[in-house]
């Protein structure tokens, strides 16, 4: 039996955004409470979780006092330097573990792991200079995206190549950045399974999700997906087989597309994901308690949904729909508490039920 963390223990969290401030929450509903680790001023999880630290990540001093004020450590985004988590699992379980995020933060080495694995990505090939961008392009052909190895987001650190001539610019709008060349995939639509995995090997996949973006931005995720019963019987599959590869615990993010020679993996998420949040009106069970639940040991929860449901991201002056979208008793609000609207921040999402599961 798994040793499970009882309530009143604490969970630290690294990150401060707003997955940091829904995992708070769904933590405070099972009774622990969150230490969250930020290098940024007011983050949105501070709001919300019973400590903040204010540090930068090459800070060890703030590091070890956190690690020693906590008894298990996650995260709610890829991108922490590798030295703070070298200092920090010396200190406390870190999980997920380290294994993820080496695959996850670079996407050369995280297509590399799908495909060792035997699961279908797109043509890629590793790009440092114009020379390595050159032969990548005769290898793959064109249209084709130059994307950055690392910290890329929401569109960004990406240039499209629609033909040869197009290299030289998408080169350079990469500053130099080490970054690698993807085919162009043709597919449908694109769909995402939010799984989950626990201490004891115990798997549980939400329904995927069916995904439309607008400028490289998650705009929608509805639920069913467009999936027949074995496409979506495939998703799962495969979603749990990564997570078993890694010997994963949490909550993790699968973008898949959806082809006519089947379903090719986009990339993981090691962590609660943007493309999951309808989870929070749809199932009795949402992905932050699902993601408490496995780093403190817990049973999984069971992840069936009850609603038919609709995510759309509120993003930049998208948060000034609010008070229209309050008069309407289908939809459930969720604010990130941040106090400017940007273009391209997301400043909330709303759940809308379109009835009964189907």
């Amino acid at each position: 039996m798994t040793e499970m963390l009882l309530p009143g223990a604490v969970i630290g969290i690294l990150g401060g955004g707003q997955l940091g401030r829904m995992l708070s929450v769904a933590a405070s509903r099972l009774g622990f409470t969150c230490h969250i680790y930020e290098p940024g001023a007011e983050p949105p999880a501070g709001h919300v979780a019973h400590r903040l630290t204010t540090a930068s990540y090459e800070d060890e001093a703030a590091l070890r006092a956190f690690a020693g004020s906590v008894d298990v450590i996650t995260y709610e985004f890829e991108n922490i330097p590798a030295s703070a988590l070298d200092f920090l699992e010396t200190l406390k379980p870190i999980r997920p573990g380290r294994k993820a995020l080496r695959v996850s933060q670079d996407r050369l080495a995280e297509k590399a792991f799908l495909r060792g694995i035997g699961l279908q990505t797109a043509a890629f090939a590793a790009v440092d200079d114009e020379i390595d961008l050159a032969e990548a392009i005769d290898e793959i052909g064109t249209p084709a995206i130059l994307k950055t190895r690392r910290f890329g987001y929401d569109g960004k650190g990406q240039a499209r190549i629609m033909a040869p001539a197009d290299a030289e610019a998408a080169l350079a709008a990469l500053a130099g950045a080490p970054a690698v060349l993807e085919g162009f995939v043709e597919f449908s639509h694109e769909v995402s399974v939010i799984a989950a995995r626990g201490l004891d090997g115990e798997t549980a996949c939400f329904d995927p999700g069916q995904n439309v973006h607008r400028d490289g931005i998650l705009h929608t995720t509805t639920i069913p997906a467009q999936l027949s019963a074995s496409q979506r019987t495939d998703a799962v599959l495969l979603a749990a087989k990564v997570l078993n590869t890694l010997n994963y615990v949490g909550v993790m993010g699968v973008e898949l597309f959806v082809t006519p020679g089947g379903l090719i993996v986009n990339e993981i998420a090691p962590r609660v994901h943007n493309s999951g949040h309808w989870t929070q009106d749809g199932c009795l069970i949402d992905q932050f308690e699902q993601h408490i639940r496995a780093v403190a040991g817990w049973p999984l929860g069971d992840g069936r949904r009850h609603s038919d449901i609709e995510m759309l991201n509120l993003i930049g002056d998208d948060v000034a729909q609010v008070p229209a979208l309050a008069k309407d008793s289908d939809v459930a609000i969720h604010l990130y508490g941040k106090a400017e609207a940007k273009p391209g921040r997301k400043m909330g999402h709303v759940n809308r039920r379109l009835g009964p599961a189907t």
